[in-house]
């Protein structure tokens, strides 16, 4: 029986910086992933199709230079399921071979099959080859998630789908049904409305998006009406079936019964461990399929760690590679460090939103005293010349202290552009950073100034 220091579940973020740190430190690994491609969900059906197929979308639709050229304008007329994948599928081949390649680099051994625990210390691949156990001295569950189900929503993979089906999706249509107004939900929600499909978003909770600050989904939401979709919040769904001369009708528990030709179910996500035989290894996940963990991502058994989307909240791709690469560290006494207040968020909406620290209504509770400063894309030169005259970027400090407290932004290149705000408020940096340091021009960096000024003059006025 091989024996390794390290067997890591699933190929996903989590698994594969795990893997990675692990071998580096010179330890025998080993990754097991059922697919016979590695990258596990995020590569091959979620974060990077979607956010392909979003980057499609964008230039086919020429949404970014609506604002320059009129409404009218596009790259293509009529715009096929087949133009999105093309691309979707050349950056997931490339994705694949880059990881496959780190592994080879770093040494580690790709074990192809189901992965399930013989005991707390074996865990059996089971392949068509057959079946093989292997001993380790730690184990690693990295295997991500899964879309949820619910007997209220028959899933046919043609009218009625999960966000893991979308590409699969045979032609764009014309209407369609979003249930569930989490991050994915909104995403594709936002993707298929710049398209000109005619969405109505069903969501039981008040509102979108309730983690996020509530002045840029408010703003999200505008233009989310703006390009013509139907919010329905506060309704849940009580049934959904197919009509026998085409499409879907959800009837709602407020008995609204709403029509469409296809139906995007994306209530939430559950953890992928029904065949990890968890009983065997003294592991139990939550209804949800979630495993618990503690600050050092260790399950009950302490020899077994799991880290990514299987232990649920925040289920990002960039905080499950941490979280692989901080798990590793831990088992083998690493001298890593890393700080979960400081982690960023992105999600990509159209536009996308992406931000880090406190919000407004985090402080308010917390009573601290804070100020806002906020900057508009479009008093800036570089909002002009992109086109995008919707963006906004707002920086909340403290009144006394002026040090950073949030970064909040709304608009093209989000994601991107958080970067400069989340180093200032890691290293503790204030308001004064932005009003003493120099932007190139013209670029989206100088929302940071502007937005400081913004703030500053406010303190001025009492």
């Amino acid at each position: 029986m091989q024996q390794f220091d390290l067997i890591v579940i699933g190929s996903g973020p989590a698994g594969q910086r795990a893997a990675i740190q692990a071998a580096k430190a010179g330890k025998r690994v080993a990754l097991i992933e059922r697919r016979e491609v590695l990258g596990g969900v995020c590569i091959n059906t979620g974060t990077i199709p979607s956010k392909t197929m979003r980057e499609a979308v964008l230039h086919f639709s020429g949404y970014r230079y609506k604002g320059i050229y009129g409404m009218n304008y596009s790259v293509k007329g009529k715009i096929g399921m087949t133009d999105l994948i093309f691309r979707v599928q050349h950056v997931i081949r490339t994705e694949v071979d880059v990881t496959a390649a780190q592994l080879s680099r770093n040494g580690v051994e790709v074990l192809t099959g189901v992965a399930s625990f013989v005991d707390p210390t074996h865990v059996a691949v089971t392949n068509s080859r057959g079946r093989i156990e292997y001993g380790a001295e730690y184990v690693l569950i990295a295997t991500g998630t899964k879309p949820a189900t619910s007997p209220l929503v028959p899933i046919n993979g043609r009218t009625i789908i999960n966000s893991d089906q979308v590409l699969e999706m045979p032609e764009i249509p014309k209407t369609l049904i979003v249930v569930g107004g989490g991050v994915i939900g909104v995403e594709y929600t936002c993707m298929f409305a710049t398209l000109g499909v005619r969405v109505i978003l069903v969501e039981k909770r008040p509102r979108l998006l309730e983690f996020a600050d509530n002045e840029m989904v408010e703003a999200l939401s505008y233009h989310l009406r703006d390009s013509r979709v139907t919010m329905r919040l506060n309704e849940e769904v009580a049934s959904v079936a197919e009509i026998p001369e085409g499409g879907v009708v959800a009837t709602l528990q407020s008995h609204k019964k709403i029509c469409a030709d296809a139906l995007l179910y994306a209530v939430g996500r559950q953890g992928n461990v029904d065949e990890l035989n968890l009983e065997a290894a003294g592991i139990e996940a939550d209804s949800r399929g979630r495993i618990k963990v503690d600050g050092d991502f260790r399950t009950q058994q302490p020899h077994i760690f799991a880290a990514g989307d299987v232990i649920g909240f925040p289920s990002l791709a960039s905080v499950s590679m941490e979280q692989g690469r901080i798990a590793a560290g831990r088992a083998f006494s690493l001298p890593l460090h890393s700080n979960p207040a400081n982690y960023p968020y992105g999600i990509y909406t159209i536009p996308e939103i992406s931000f880090i620290g406190k919000t407004e209504e985090q402080l308010t509770d917390e009573d601290v005293p804070y100020e806002v400063g906020v900057a508009y894309y479009r008093e800036i030169a570089r909002g002009q010349i992109g086109g995008d005259t919707t963006g906004r970027l707002k920086l909340i400090f403290h009144r006394e202290s002026l040090k950073l407290l949030g970064v909040h932004i709304i608009g093209e290149g989000a994601t991107e552009l958080l970067h400069i705000g989340q180093a200032v408020l890691i290293l503790n940096g204030t308001m004064e950073y932005f009003i003493d340091t120099v932007f190139n021009y013209p670029t989206l960096a100088e929302c940071y100034k502007a937005a400081a000024f913004n703030g500053m003059n406010k303190l001025t006025q009492f």
